[in-house]
């Protein structure tokens, strides 16, 4: 499989745009199979690279020679927003895209504002349970090219699709998932609609052979899927019962049910909330359309525990047990863990600002039970401001240390103190996993 991508490769004029961790796996990649083909990588930032048949263009220019090339292989943390499409479009590519156009009957693809991780890798583990050669790919953190040799004609990639994936393909998945469609990632998509669009690509290239799960509870979604233009049988995932659909996965009771088979009873498990149901739910679709055991499905379900950072218990200290969400960079993430808890008496919120509406979180905040708001910057700041005049005792810091100091202080006993930023965390932290690191350390530390 992986030779007819060599071949599409083979003799092109090819830039590799971002050299991250994507950018550098299609690096050795290409250098694995055509080794002296010369190569050009752009990036904003210096590289050191010795290789002879490679021209090097970093800096802030380092987008001007696109039109020069034949093909180009973009890493998704590459935002083209501001610059004109026109003449290079169609030269984008991607690891995502070429493994699609040879290999797409294989891939189950996962995107979502939220909750893409936690679906895809609990999809991975039902699948890995009953076949032997699966693989978890994508924006998990795994680069599709990292193991493309050893796939075999029979094996399953479950890919985990962020927007920045999706918005240049031009090839969809055989089985794709839309979990839901809030508002983020607006400073790379440039608009709401944009960033839509994006996610909508999963489903856009599908034919009727395909098949397409989405969330009709989401209002975005369903406004988007009811436009008719997307191929693939449609399966809906909700937990209302007022329509009868078929292929309408849904919950009555407490009971997941499709076309009359009860797939699942909700009982003890260790993903809580109901968002982590709706979750389960897209992993009981995809493991249906498999036809895989679904007693073994249930079973690796009952055992799963999360992923790290994701309402994470850090454990209890001084009374207080304390939990880490900083992977809820917005605020329907934020509002989901709250109520998943259930006896949050202080929550650490506010991070980078990325024109996202506040509104309905700040009422959320307002009529919740919470006493003690501890707002960081940037967006805490100003949703601090509109809780002064409640009920609401409201505390600015400025670090996770002082945010632990003050929570510390002012939670009660028997209670629980929740870090879920409502917002990225890249103006003072790299990524979600650094901060919640840094707050996990500071806790424990004081344990």
């Amino acid at each position: 499989m992986y030779r007819k991508i060599i071949d599409k490769l083979k003799g092109k004029n090819i830039a590799i745009l971002g050299f991250g961790k994507e950018g550098k796996s299609s690096y050795e990649f290409i250098r694995r199979h055509l080794k002296e083909q010369p190569l050009t990588i752009l990036d904003q930032n210096e590289i050191s690279l010795e290789d002879p048949y490679c021209t090097l263009i970093t800096g802030e220019k380092y987008l001007d020679s696109l039109e020069e090339y034949d093909m180009i292989i973009k890493s998704p943390g590459i935002s083209l927003k501001d610059i004109s499409l026109e003449n290079i479009q169609e030269k984008i590519t991607s690891q995502l895209e070429l493994l699609l156009e040879v290999f797409r009957k294989n891939v189950i693809g996962i995107t979502g504002t939220k909750g893409k991780s936690t679906t895809t890798t609990l999809t991975y583990e039902i699948i890995k349970d009953q076949k032997d050669s699966v693989y978890l790919l994508g924006n998990i953190g795994i680069p599709i090219f990292d193991q493309i040799e050893e796939y075999r004609d029979d094996t399953v990639l479950v890919i985990e699709m962020s927007s920045h994936q999706l918005e240049f393909l031009k090839a969809s998945p055989h089985i794709a998932c839309i979990l839901n469609l809030y508002q983020d990632h607006l400073d790379h998509a440039g608009t709401l609609e944009h960033y839509h669009d994006n996610k909508m690509n999963i489903f856009k290239y599908q034919d009727s052979s395909d098949y397409c799960i989405y969330s009709s509870d989401n209002d975005y979604l369903r406004e988007r899927m009811d436009s008719d233009l997307y191929q693939g049988n449609r399966y809906t995932v909700r937990f209302d019962m007022e329509e009868m659909d078929e292929n309408a996965v849904r919950l009555d009771d407490k009971k997941v049910i499709l076309n009359g088979e009860v797939l699942y009873e909700d009982g003890e498990r260790n993903l809580i909330g109901n968002h982590n149901l709706k979750n389960i739910m897209f992993t009981l679709t995809i493991a249906s359309i498999l036809k895989l055991d679904l007693s073994r499905a249930k079973n690796v379900i009952r055992h799963f525990n999360g992923l790290k950072y994701r309402m994470e218990c850090i454990g209890e200290v001084h009374g207080i047990t304390y939990y880490n969400d900083t992977i809820a960079t917005i605020p329907w993430a934020t509002m989901n863990a709250v109520e998943a808890i259930g006896n949050v008496d202080t929550l650490i919120f506010g991070g980078m600002d990325r024109g996202i509406d506040y509104e309905e979180f700040i009422a959320f905040l307002k009529s919740s039970s919470i006493s003690n708001m501890i707002c960081m910057p940037t967006t805490g700041n100003f949703i601090g401001k509109e809780l002064e005049n409640s009920s609401k005792n409201v505390f600015y810091v400025q670090t996770l240390e002082e945010a632990y100091a003050c929570a510390k202080f002012h939670t009660k006993k028997g209670m629980s103190c929740l870090l879920s930023p409502a917002a990225a965390s890249y103006e003072f932290f790299k990524n979600f996993e650094e901060k919640g690191k840094a707050f996990e350390d500071i806790v424990k530390s004081d344990s």
